[in-house]
């Protein structure tokens, strides 16, 4: 017994020293929430609440995207072994009716990609107003999901690259821009819309000042990863608790 708990030890050691203890990040990423199931996209705001009660009865930390990319890149040295990252892509109104309640009573952190052409423009969207509350709580941070969520692949194929050149700039740093503008403070993160990039895209980003962005490709996060193309698991009406937990786990 005595020598295989030595080899067991030597083990986790050889394994700390080999990869440092890194800690790998699930990066979860919601759309909308409510009573009814209208589309795939949507959870039931009550899925919601017994994911978020699942999370705390396990001993997750749910941490800002900023910590995680900070654990990422060095910048800190750790972060709670067992952490979350909560994303909620579009700036559907439903975060503000249906999720706000619940991220106030868990005080945890989420990051809102928002595409501000919809913005205080669409019924089915949040306002400006809506989106300075939820950030005034100090729980909500906005970055940005492009200017209006284009497909970027279609978008190339019917414009001319002068045209494209000019399109990308528009959703990439044009959205960073009235972001900023609008919320007043800086933008560091872009979600990829429909999950869509490639190196052209990347290099605007870095270009236009981001310093990572996300795509919807379903697995933990990892320092291996490039902060431009960092995984995300989409969160949908299909993934009931079951499934929830096998993707915390790594197991979907």
């Amino acid at each position: 017994m005595r020598i295989i708990l030595r080899l067991i030890i030597i083990t986790l050691l050889f394994e700390s020293v080999l990869w440092g203890g890194e800690k790998k990040i699930p990066i979860l990423c919601y759309h909308r929430f409510g009573n009814n199931l209208n589309d795939s996209m949507m959870i039931k705001t009550s899925e919601f609440a017994k994911q978020l009660a699942w999370l705390k009865t396990n001993n997750y930390s749910v941490i800002s995207l900023d910590s995680a990319v900070k654990y990422l890149t060095g910048q800190i040295k750790t972060i709670p072994d067992k952490s979350v990252v909560i994303t909620v892509d579009d700036g559907h109104k439903s975060i503000y009716y249906e999720m706000a309640p619940l991220i106030k009573q868990y005080r945890i952190p989420v990051t809102l990609f928002i595409y501000p052409s919809a913005i205080s423009h669409t019924n089915y969207s949040l306002t400006w107003e809506q989106l300075r509350e939820l950030e005034n709580t100090k729980l909500f941070r906005v970055e940005s999901h492009t200017y209006w969520h284009p497909n970027f692949k279609h978008e190339k194929k019917k414009l001319s690259p002068d045209e494209y050149a000019k399109f990308i700039d528009k959703q990439i740093t044009g959205s960073k821009q009235m972001l900023e503008k609008k919320m007043g403070h800086e933008v560091k993160y872009l979600a990829w819309a429909f999950g869509i990039y490639d190196y052209e895209l990347i290099v605007k980003a870095v270009q236009s000042g981001y310093v990572g962005a996300l795509t919807i490709e379903q697995r933990h996060t990892a320092k291996s990863d490039t902060l431009m193309t960092l995984p995300r698991y989409m969160i949908m009406s299909i993934h009931d608790i079951k499934v929830f937990q096998k993707i915390l786990n790594e197991d979907y």
